[in-house]
């Protein structure tokens, strides 16, 4: 059984073999820590439980921190996620380690900002059409906004809807809801 302490040694041998840079494997060192002051005993010993908890697991994390931001806590989320599927790739049989090709950040830099070098681009890393999200996060105050959380079979929708809406507006997300819907 993954223990998740293993995830910390993962990211030491990951680095040391040049697959995570010095400030990535520092990022997703904190996240671990972060995260890791929200597990229980039992979610400690298995790495698994903590991916399959992982929902449980971040409403206690923003409630413990309540001083973050949203967009920080889910940036760590991310981070821990990213550590997980990368421990399962490589990490539980270390020889795969060598067939790992890191992807490369475009670098821009110098006088020009011209770029130095391009992203490695693996069929894999293609976005995948499911994920593609319909719109962009937007930042604004709590109080100008009516936040409204279901729970279906398929999963949680969380509604952002601006306090003063318009008719047109309405409409639109009317329409939106109405295009992703689906009959069984």
């Amino acid at each position: 059984m993954d223990k998740f302490i293993d995830l910390y040694n993962f990211i030491d041998f990951a680095k040391a073999n040049r697959k995570y840079a010095d400030n990535t494997a520092n990022n997703l060192k904190s996240a671990l820590k972060i995260f890791e002051k929200e597990l229980n005993k039992e979610e400690l010993k298995s790495i698994n439980m903590v991916e399959d908890s992982i929902g449980e697991i971040f409403r206690s994390l923003v409630i413990a921190n309540k001083d973050k931001s949203i967009v920080s806590l889910n940036t760590y989320k991310a981070r821990l996620l990213k550590v997980i599927k990368d421990y399962k790739k490589y990490g539980a049989e270390p020889s795969k380690i060598q067939h790992w090709v890191p992807r490369l950040r475009q670098n821009f830099g110098g006088q020009g900002k011209t770029r130095k070098s391009t992203p490695l681009l693996i069929k894999k890393d293609k976005p995948d059409k499911k994920n593609i999200n319909l719109s962009n996060s937007i930042h604004t105050s709590v109080d100008n906004l009516h936040k409204i959380t279901l729970s279906f079979d398929y999963g949680i929708a969380e509604l952002l809807i601006p306090k003063k809406i318009g008719v047109k507006e309405a409409k639109i997300i009317k329409d939106i809801i109405d295009s992703i819907t689906f009959t069984n």
